[in-house]
């Protein structure tokens, strides 16, 4: 089969012939027609993200598809099913195995492209804004980053919450993005005083925060007593450091959040937090927005969009069997 493979450690992706994979016991083989690409993918390729399995390894962190193999002694989903799974790896690909505790059945009327850009996004600012912050009805969220993969669905679903939504993001194109998915008030984190802005808006209850750097220190400084703010990751490239004294004085409280890590010790917000976010798709409350696609001969240029930030929303592979 045709994947986009790290063949061994310290080698960068490319596309490669290997062998298909066959399922073991408590696995499935899923045919895959297309994977979500996320920023972990990026860190995974430079070997900094935190679950970076060893080389050899396929990028690829989460894939919907049809189930076509099953290991002995396995119950899951049948031949034929329609899935989505956050595998961690191996998702460029176009097949892959994984446990069947990782596969949600998605319904016949979902898109594939939909279902691939749909769990890592959507489960990480559900999980983080309900939660972890206790997001409460008529609270102001702030969003930083709120055009990108897990900024967008943070303000959809900050509205769906009933909350105020200011939302940062560069320049005028990706805050069109935001302001059409729900967001109320927006700055423009090119040209904008951060700090200032929030406050003119009332200041920050919750902020969701996947940029760091100078960003997370504005928003900080802008926050109401006891507001909340929640660390997802650092696509800045600048993990800010916080001087823990300047957290009493609002009573301000500093949560980091890993979505995957809940798979090992807490399933089951997971799987909760994936029926509730099933339920609101399928009563179209929420649409994954995919502002790229590319064949899987092209993932490479798929991850440079989404590294140089020219992405919105988020950035699909499709993989096409008819072509491989």
């Amino acid at each position: 089969m045709i994947a986009f493979h790290i063949p061994k450690e310290g080698a960068s992706a490319e596309i490669r012939q290997i062998d298909a994979p066959i399922p073991k016991t408590g696995e499935i083989r899923v045919k895959i027609h297309a994977c979500g690409l996320n920023f972990a993918d990026i860190l995974m390729q430079k070997g900094t993200y935190q679950d970076t399995p060893p080389a050899p390894f396929t990028l690829g962190m989460e894939v919907a598809g049809i189930v076509d193999a099953v290991g002995p002694n396995t119950e899951g989903p049948k031949l034929g099913s329609k899935v989505a799974v956050f595998g961690g790896h191996g998702g460029l690909a176009e097949y892959g195995c994984f446990d069947v505790s990782r596969c949600v059945q998605i319904p016949d009327s979902m898109p594939f492209d939909d279902a691939a850009a749909f769990q890592i996004a959507y489960g990480t600012s559900h999980v983080a804004l309900d939660y972890k912050a206790g997001l409460k009805s008529g609270e102001t969220l702030v969003v930083l980053g709120a055009a990108g993969g897990v900024g967008l669905t943070a303000v959809e679903i900050g509205k769906l919450m009933g909350a105020t939504v200011i939302a940062v993001a560069r320049g005028a194109d990706k805050l069109a993005v935001a302001k059409a998915r729900g967001a109320d008030h927006l700055i423009d984190a090119e040209t904008d005083d951060i700090r200032a802005k929030i406050k003119d808006y009332g200041g920050a209850d919750v902020v969701y925060d996947p940029v760091g750097g100078s960003q997370f220190k504005d928003a900080f400084r802008a926050c109401n007593p006891e507001a909340r703010i929640i660390v997802i990751g650092f696509a800045s490239g600048d993990v800010p450091q916080i001087a823990a004294n300047h957290l009493l004085v609002k009573n301000i409280t500093v949560q980091g959040f890993y979505w995957g890590g809940y798979l090992g010790f807490k399933p089951h917000i997971v799987t909760e937090s994936l029926d509730c976010l099933m339920a609101w798709y399928a009563q179209g409350k929420i649409r994954p927005h995919i502002s790229h696609t590319f064949p899987l001969k092209e993932a490479a240029l798929g991850l440079e969009i989404l590294s140089s930030r020219k992405s919105t929303g988020k950035v699909v592979i499709k993989i096409n069997h008819d072509e491989t």
